[in-house]
Order: structure tokens, then sequence, then C-alpha cells
């Protein structure tokens, strides 16, 4: 009896050892396979599998072309300019000279709500100014800071700060329009569609700015943010949330899906949720096709699906309101670009 009490502590430290490295195995194990599917070229050796020392090689050579991109970039002519306290609170702009007031189109980056940064890609930024568009790309705080809305109202904020010094920068208040991807395609959508938080008997010169858009364009972007609704668009009843969405919603316990606080939050995270007949046109782009998704689907190949956008497309045409559409399976030939639905957009 001796010898079995000595020994159980250590069988179990065994037990749990071994069951915490099966455990980061498996959790590995998706991973490489979630950024398989979101990043199939990261396959050097093209065998399907893909390795450890593969996603670390492909992650370095993204960092180093970003890097190049960046220094491609023109410099803002006013960068980190501040909208609030939080060190995330800041925006840079790129004022193009004009005789006239310019339209102004924001870039918002994505990153799950948990990451990202604003770095302006430089194809864009030269085609949005080439056709007389000024720019800018703003920084919100993350869901470390806190949940659902401060992302949202971030970006309103930021835009109401930048509109509040149109006249500063030569800027057309009545002509500007968002775009970006993943969580900076949902936050897009959220300020098309929702209503205007504009203040108009506000002591606060911004708040009495209104947080209305010409039009929005997305990548990979979510046109909701309800388990519920991906579950019914997908017929997956039991497909898992993804990981993002935690911090978003502040889910403590896998019971908190079911509360009524998460089941509002979600309802109103969602732009979908937000659609009326006075809302903007939209442009949304995927580089995906209509792959089927099960439970068992990486997380990042059905939070970027298309069907996302086609499920948003379909409300807008109900109302009357335009919402193109492309991926691999869905080309879309009016534009071409989401740049070029944005500057057309602005130039009427």
């Amino acid at each position: 009896m001796k010898i079995n009490r000595f020994l159980f502590p250590l069988l179990f430290l065994y037990l749990s050892a071994n069951l915490s490295f099966a455990q980061n195995n498996a959790n590995n194990s998706e991973r490489l396979a979630e950024f398989l599917e979101r990043f199939p070229a990261s396959d050097s050796n093209k065998d399907g599998t893909l390795t450890r020392s593969e996603m670390q090689a492909f992650n370095k050579q993204r960092r180093e072309k970003q890097e190049a991109r960046q220094k491609a970039t023109p410099q803002p002519t006013h960068a980190n300019v501040a909208y609030g306290t939080h060190e995330r609170h800041v925006f840079d702009i790129w004022l193009t000279p004009s005789d006239d007031p310019t339209p102004l189109v924001i870039y918002i980056h994505g990153g799950g709500f948990r990451g990202g940064n604003k770095n302006m890609n430089a194809n864009s930024l030269k085609k949005f100014q080439s056709a007389g568009l000024s720019v800018a790309a703003i920084h919100y705080r993350l869901s470390d800071s806190g949940p659902y809305p401060i992302m949202m109202e971030d970006a309103a904020r930021c835009l109401q700060t930048i509109r509040s010094r149109a006249r500063e920068w030569n800027l057309d208040p009545g002509k500007v329009a968002c775009y970006g991807g993943s969580a900076g395609a949902g936050i897009s959508l959220w300020l098309a569609f929702h209503d205007d938080r504009m203040l108009p008997d506000s002591d606060d010169p911004i708040a009495r700015q209104s947080t209305r858009l010409i039009a929005a364009a997305t990548t990979n972007g979510q046109s909701t943010y309800d388990l519920r609704t991906y579950r019914k668009w997908f017929e997956v009843p039991d497909l898992k949330n993804h990981d993002a969405l935690y911090p978003f919603y502040d889910i403590k316990d896998e019971s908190d899906w079911d509360s009524k606080r998460v089941k509002r939050l979600m309802k109103d995270a969602s732009a979908i949720t937000h659609l009326t007949k006075d809302d903007v046109p939209v442009y949304m782009t995927y580089g995906r096709g209509d792959v089927p998704v099960d439970k068992d689907t990486a997380q990042g190949t059905w939070v970027h699906h298309v069907k996302l956008g086609l499920k948003l497309q379909e409300a807008m045409s109900k109302i009357g309101l335009e919402c193109n559409v492309t991926s691999p399976d869905h080309p879309e030939t009016k534009y071409g670009s989401l740049e070029a639905f944005l500057i057309a957009k602005l130039s009427d």
C-alpha cells in the first residue's frame, strides 16, 4: 500500500503531462490546418501537409514582403493623429492636393479584433490618390482592452474626428467611404448600416459630426457575428464559434453563449441586423470559392466564407440596394476591383 500511495502521484503527473501533450499536439495540428486553408502557398513542398517549419518560413516571407510594402508606402501627411486617450486611438491620413475638397477613403485593418495594424497598402493608396481621393488608416482598441462594442465605437469616433477637421484638411465631409478586411470589414459594414451616431445638440463638436458613409467595401468580410446565424446559414447546428469571438463578447464559460447578454450583443454586432432601405452600396471580395462547411472545417475557412457575402447580397437585393460579391466562383465585372468600386462611388 505504501508503494501504491507513493506511485499514484507520479502516475497522475505522468498521465496529466501526456494528456496535456496530446491536447497541445491536437491544437497545433488544428492551427496548422487552418493556416494551410488560409494560405495554400505556405505548403512549400506541396505534399498537402503543413509543418511548423513551413509555416514559420512562410510567415518570415510575409513579414519581409510587408516591410518592403511599408517602405514603398509614402509617409502620411499627418501620422498618428490622436482621436482619443488610448494608445490605439490614432490614425494616419494622406491628403491629396486639390483646389476642391477631396472625398475620403478610410481603411480599417483586420486581425480578429485581437491584432492588426494600420499599415496602408501602397498600391491601393496610389490608386485612390491618383483618382483624387484622400486616404486615412485607423487603429482601434482590441479585445484585450474590452469587448464589443468598443471597436466599432472607436471607428465611429475616429470618423467623426476626421470629419470635424474637414475644412482644415480640404476634405468633402459628405463623401466618405470605409473599407477593410475581416474584422475591419465587419466594422466597415457596421458603420455603413448602423444608425447615425451624430448628436446634433452635444457640447462636443466631434460628437456633432455624422457617422454615415457613401459606400463600404470588404475583403473576406463577415456580415454577421452571431453564432446562431452561422449555424443556420451553413446548416451545421453544432458549429463551434470562432476563438476570436470569445474575448469579443467577454465569454467566460460556454453557457454564456445562451445568456441574454450575449444574444443581445451578437445581434447588435452583426451588420446585417442594422440593414435598412436607406443604406449604402457595398462591394465584397473573397479569396476562396464556395467550399463546403461542416463542424470540423477550419475556423479561418468558414469565418471568411463567401456565403457571408452572398447572404448579405440577398438581403440587400430584396430592399433594392446594390451589393457586389466576388470570389473565384462568383466573378464580378462591373467594377473589377474594390478600389475601382470606391472610386466610382466617391466620384459621383
